[in-house]
């Protein structure tokens, strides 16, 4: 077998006919992939009729300057624990660096943060992530299950998540409509 790639500060992108739907047409941002495993947070679907400022007051924390943006469905894993991914320009005792393109922290010393306007300048919340025991991932990309792409910073905060899977291929330089979810063998 070959070498692992490591795919943290990358996204992966579910091909279709990936076979679980729960990953149909996801998009997750790799935090964590090492010889252990891996640990990414999806953003390819958002959590109906619950938005930052309900998840804010559930944990009793005042919204205050915070803008009222959709969570994001972070992955099947611990759907009850939220994590921020973020830029680099604020960083808490727990927060983890993604291959020097973006953080992630899963404190409420953050959540404060963007409440009170002193947290980071760009954000997106989750709850929930993608995890993968020691090679399962590796295994999965092996199987064509996946796809990895750098993809930018537009990908991450700017894009609609109606359409960040379609443009992450895009930012691959492919069209997603020529995709199958036919696989073959050479």
């Amino acid at each position: 077998m070959d070498e692992p790639r490591f795919l943290s500060g990358q996204f992966l992108l579910a091909l279709p006919g990936i076979g679980d739907p729960r990953f149909e047409k996801a998009v997750i941002a790799m935090c964590v992939h090492d010889e252990a495993g891996a640990l990414g947070i999806g953003l390819g679907r958002i959590i109906p009729r619950i938005g930052f400022h309900t998840l804010l007051r559930q944990l009793e924390i005042d919204p205050g300057v915070a803008p009222d943006v959709p969570i994001h469905l972070g992955g099947p894993v611990e759907p009850q624990r939220g994590f921020i991914l973020h830029t680099l320009d604020w960083s808490g005792e727990d927060s983890i660096e993604v291959s020097g393109r973006w953080a992630l922290t899963a404190t409420l010393d953050i959540l404060r943060a963007i409440a009170e306007g002193r947290g980071p300048s760009r954000w997106v919340a989750a709850l929930g992530y993608a995890g993968w025991g020691e090679g399962q991932l590796d295994r999965e990309m092996a199987g064509h299950g996946w796809f990895a792409t750098p993809g930018g910073d537009a990908l991450l905060y700017d894009c609609d998540v109606k359409s960040r899977w379609e443009n992450a291929f895009k930012s691959a330089g492919i069209d997603p409509r020529l995709l199958t979810s036919d696989f073959g063998t050479a």
